[in-house]
């Protein structure tokens, strides 16, 4: 048996602030408290005026996902790296059902997948592209059987991932009889779709109009329908990656009413903000990721939200592509859209550095305690 001990650590939960020791086994814990008594071939560590914080839980990553024509450069094996070197140590990551691939399918290629790389503990939500009878009965399978019982749905991208309301509103449906979450991307896919043609047919062909065809507006215009899907069908529903004011303000409304919404952000949204548009260059296709960027305003509200409860976790979104066509033997990366903002694969890195920001940003700048910096990325999570 391997026995470790961390002592005299300031132990920070979401609701304690302590100094004690920790005696870890065998890679649990086994003791918590002052001054424990161990043997002398106990390797011992002294963490004195450090703090020692739960393990991070990230709910929100990509590791080796493939969206068209692009893939993640990240592999389970150099993601979770990245993740545990950040103080995560466990992430949910994604199954896609797709046309040819069922959804246990998914789950068992997306299994073998970790099982081949990831050095930290990792789940799954199984992103739903269609629904049918066939379908709704392998979800249900999955949250009684596999330990996967939520599903990412989304409201954008047309002909590719996104599904209608009825196919919203079923799956809602099922997997609220059953102990399920439905989890949501919105943004409203065919308008947007409407006014990237637009733009490309007027020449605007640079990284920026990625943002400039996604407004706020539109985020909140779905949230606000995903909401009330999930009323109907009398079900929680979790929206990933909140960005704008428009989708939070709903959120607000809908749990001040008793209505089981939940919502992450993440820290591209904490940290920067639109003004990373402010240029036609191509280096700016590295802040594209769907939403994008909002406003200073939409910012400040969002660390609001982090400190009342109204958003209730912190996760990555952690999808990255390489700037350099090629670079780790990575082809259709974000150059692959230099001609066409539309074809510049979305997503940002930040599984490694999701602790170290909210903690600079967040605690280090008085916007969140550090229990709530506790709560925000590993108990919360770890509930839902």
């Amino acid at each position: 048996m391997s026995s470790k001990i961390i002592r005299n650590g300031r132990i920070v939960t979401a609701v304690d602030d302590y100094t004690a020791d920790i005696l870890i086994e065998d890679g649990t814990i086994a003791a918590i408290g002052r001054n424990l008594a161990v043997g002398l071939d106990v390797e011992s560590f002294d963490a004195a005026g450090l703090l020692v914080l739960p393990g991070g839980v990230d709910c929100h990553t990509h590791m080796d996902n493939t969206f068209g024509d692009s893939t993640t450069c990240d592999s389970f094996e150099s993601g979770t790296r990245s993740a545990a070197f950040g103080g995560t140590t466990t992430i949910v990551d994604f199954a896609f059902q797709r046309k040819d691939v069922t959804v246990l399918e998914a789950i068992e290629r997306a299994r073998a997948k970790g099982a081949a790389g990831a050095c930290i503990d990792y789940g799954f939500h199984v992103i739903v592209t269609g629904v049918d009878e066939q379908v709704l009965a392998d979800m249900q399978h999955a949250i009684r059987h596999e330990g996967v019982s939520s599903f990412k749905m989304f409201m954008a991208y047309p002909g590719s991932v996104m599904v209608d309301d009825a196919a919203i509103f079923q799956a809602m449906r099922m997997v609220g009889q059953h102990g399920g979450m439905i989890a949501l991307h919105a943004e409203n896919g065919t308008i947007i779709e409407l006014l990237i043609k637009e733009a490309l047919a007027q020449g605007h062909t640079a990284p920026k109009y990625h943002a400039l065809t996604r407004p706020a507006i539109m985020e909140g215009e779905a949230t606000h329908r995903g909401i009330k899907l999930a009323e109907l069908a009398e079900a929680p529903v979790y929206f990933v990656h909140l960005s704008a004011k428009e989708a939070l303000k709903h959120v607000i409304e809908a749990r001040d009413m008793g209505v089981p919404v939940f919502a992450e952000t993440c820290p591209h949204y904490l940290f920067f903000d639109d003004s990373a548009y402010d240029s036609e260059d191509f280096d700016v296709a590295r802040y594209v990721m769907s939403p994008p960027l909002r406003s200073k305003d939409a910012q400040n509200a969002l660390w609001t939200a982090l400190r009342t409860d109204d958003l209730q976790l912190v996760s990555t979104d952690h999808c990255p592509f390489c700037m350099k066509e090629g670079h780790l033997g990575k082809v259709n990366q974000k150059p692959y859209g230099k001609d066409n903002f539309s074809k510049i694969p979305n997503g940002i890195p930040g599984v490694e550095t999701r602790l170290p920001t909210l903690h600079n940003g967040g605690v280090r700048q008085g916007r969140i305690s550090l229990n709530r910096l506790v709560e925000l990325t590993a108990t919360a999570p770890a509930k839902l």
